[in-house]
């Protein structure tokens, strides 16, 4: 059985979002597939250009939920 792989199903394996027998499956396909394994190559090494960044709240914003979170308190 043939699958045609999209570009999404290449930067899903990318990222990590696909489960074990898609992964498997994506791999076996990308070692026998000469396209196919440059198209995932190319979005690979554009991957690796991104910047990595990492964001987090500001100490206003969790003090904010922190306190919506008291207002609405349930008790157990």
């Amino acid at each position: 059985m043939t699958h045609d792989y999209t570009p999404n199903m290449l930067v899903k394996l990318i990222y990590g979002e696909t489960d074990l027998f898609q992964t498997l499956e994506i791999e076996d396909a990308i070692e026998n597939n000469s396209e196919l394994k440059t198209m995932f190559f190319d979005l690979k090494n554009g991957f690796k250009k991104l910047p990595k960044v990492t964001f987090s709240p500001s100490n206003a914003a969790i003090q904010n939920i922190m306190f919506h979170s008291a207002l609405y308190e349930v008790e157990a």
